[in-house]
């Protein structure tokens, strides 16, 4: 494997993690109304949030691209914005 396919190969692999980094506080901006946190704090978490359970899945079940991983990546995406946005707190 060459360096270039093992760059592809990593980006790939995190790529639904920062879509959905990229996707979820603007999501939970138009939902919940404006944050207290910033966009890009926000962006970060998410990033962080959602590479760790997809190395968290691919350690689990010793090969990327199972479902249970995605359905948790969504899971923890939507708690991670709902505490972002503080969803507890009555408005």
């Amino acid at each position: 494997m060459t360096f270039w396919q093992l760059v592809l190969h990593v980006f790939h692999f995190v790529l639904p993690a920062l879509a959905l980094a990229l996707l979820m506080p603007l999501a939970g901006r138009t939902v919940m109304g404006p944050g207290r946190s910033s966009l890009r704090r926000g962006m970060g978490v998410h990033a962080l949030c959602g590479v760790a359970v997809l190395v968290g899945g691919l350690l689990l079940h010793g090969q990327d691209g199972k479902m249970s991983t995605y359905i948790a990546l969504v899971m923890v995406a939507a708690t991670v914005e709902w505490l972002l946005q503080r969803g507890w707190a009555a408005k």
